[in-house]
């Protein structure tokens, strides 16, 4: 899938498909250079992680596993409803174990937060995140987060792992959607 695919319900591309693989091969010497070698769990969050967890663990020489959680406080709409349930749980056993949790985007930072500090009470060695996208502008709770890849506007975005009630997830690159498709 790409812009064709979508031609009128994408209004712009903010990062193309090119930037992305750019920032992630940066974030992915940032992360090597912190691990310098020490095994590392990749926790990707489902489902929009999906993309990032792939395309970033493909770009590390720090030896990595990974596991997955699904957790959600989004129902089909656009905005965070700020309550968390877990969907999916870790396989894994994270007890003295140097985990990195990979997002595909943090805006409100409540999800990421209650994440935190659900993983943190399993007392792994080491607790780092890394994020493909950053909405600082719609942060309601601060949340340190290791790598960023970009910060963008407070825009309902699309592509990359990220989707509207289901869709667009498949596109290479992150853009805008337009209004009209979700009702804005």
């Amino acid at each position: 899938m790409d812009a064709k695919d979508v031609e009128g319900e994408i209004e712009k591309v903010l990062i193309s498909a090119e930037e992305i693989d750019a920032r992630l091969t940066e974030m992915a010497a940032e992360i090597d250079a912190y691990y310098q070698g020490e095994k590392v769990l990749l926790v990707g969050v489902l489902n929009g992680a999906v993309m990032a967890m792939a395309d970033l663990s493909r770009k590390l020489s720090t030896p990595a596993q990974m596991d997955w959680m699904a957790v959600s406080s989004y129902g089909s709409g656009t905005k965070s409803s700020g309550v968390v349930r877990i969907l999916k749980d870790l396989a894994s056993d994270i007890h003295d174990v140097n985990v990195l949790i990979v997002e595909d985007i943090i805006d409100s930072g409540l999800t990421l937060s209650w994440l935190i500090a659900n993983l943190k009470s399993r007392e792994p060695k080491s607790l780092r995140i890394a994020t493909v996208l950053r909405k600082p502008e719609a942060a309601k709770v601060e949340v340190h987060v290791d790598h960023v890849g970009f910060d963008i506007p407070n825009e309902f975005v699309v592509g990359y792992g990220l989707d509207y009630a289901g869709d667009y997830r498949t596109l290479p690159f992150v853009g805008t959607l337009a209004p009209h498709v979700y009702g804005g």
